[in-house]
């Protein structure tokens, strides 16, 4: 009889395409999609970053305003227009307000929140991350594709310093139920660059890395260093922009929960669950090889209580 982990396996696995009558894409998602195609200066990060945390405001600013706002100058917003493909500010304006009236039209009631305690708030803050993530994942074909790579990455090395350090140890942890070579780091500096260094010499090919706020100086040079050693980089992160998802040969971007005084990782924890799902995926029978040799050994020693 399969493990409940076994039956999961068989039973989840993530099937290619758009698989539902829902096709809703979240503002936050549209937006990014607008600016993730040309390559920002920090400058023009700043105003797309501003323009996601602040939609349904900024989206009705003038753009004497929204340049105010950012700390930028006019002409900065006007050429970021023209970057992510517009004639001018009122042309991307139009569309931001377009984007900004559909999510004031399906978003949660005003009433509704006051009512809410600060500990609900921030439960309705992960739920609206998670929303945000299921319609990303209506359409879960890059997700099966960098999967796959992960999977044929011997060894994979798994990157989380800082706060990240507990989503890639979760990551790491479960991968090496289905992955013959797993190799966590969660140490920067020179210990990071020589792991990556091994790894890369060891036959690797993809490193994948987490970095959640506040974002790690040192993680940002460890991306750099694989790259430079010929390792390519999936990012689970928060933001699709800025110097880290410039970085990175694949960013997955997910909101986490910031309305307590720590923040929370719903959202990333799902994300990282739906790429080791891509992984048992792309090598069933390696998958299914793997958990029962290690359902034996966990029997064998008595790993865990019985139920």
């Amino acid at each position: 009889m399969p493990s409940p982990q076994q039956a999961r396996a068989q039973a989840s696995a993530i099937t290619s395409g758009r698989t539902g009558p829902e096709t809703e894409v979240s503002p936050t998602s549209r937006l990014r999609t607008l600016f993730d195609g040309p390559r920002l200066s920090p400058g023009q990060r700043r105003i797309a970053q501003y323009l996601i945390e602040n939609i349904t405001e900024a989206a009705f600013l003038s753009i004497t305003d929204l340049a105010e706002r950012v700390g930028v100058s006019q002409p900065s917003v006007t050429r970021f227009a023209a970057a992510v493909g517009f004639s001018g500010y009122p042309a991307l304006r139009e569309r931001l307000q377009s984007i900004a009236l559909g999510a004031l039209a399906g978003g949660p009631g005003t009433a509704e929140e006051n009512r809410s305690n600060e500990l609900q708030a921030a439960v309705d803050a992960e739920i609206e991350n998670l929303e945000n993530l299921r319609r990303d994942f209506a359409d879960p074909d890059r997700v099966i594709d960098v999967g796959r790579q992960l999977s044929q990455s011997t060894p994979l090395t798994v990157l989380g310093l800082r706060i990240s350090a507990s989503l890639a140890e979760y990551f790491a942890y479960a991968a090496r139920r289905v992955h013959p070579d797993v190799r966590l780091v969660t140490r920067g500096g020179s210990v990071a660059y020589d792991a990556l260094l091994q790894s890369r010499e060891a036959g690797g090919t993809w490193v994948l890395a987490f970095s959640m706020p506040r974002h790690a100086q040192e993680t940002l040079t460890a991306v750099r260093v694989a790259h430079s050693a010929g390792l390519k980089v999936a990012l689970v992160t928060d933001l699709a922009l800025g110097p880290m998802a410039d970085e990175a040969d694949a960013t997955f971007a997910s909101g986490t929960g910031s309305r307590l005084v720590f923040d929370s990782y719903a959202a990333p924890g799902v994300m990282a669950a739906a790429l080791l799902q891509a992984m048992t995926d792309a090598g069933p029978e390696r998958t299914q090889a793997r958990l029962e040799e290690y359902e034996q050994i966990a029997e064998q020693h008595q790993f865990f209580l019985r139920e």
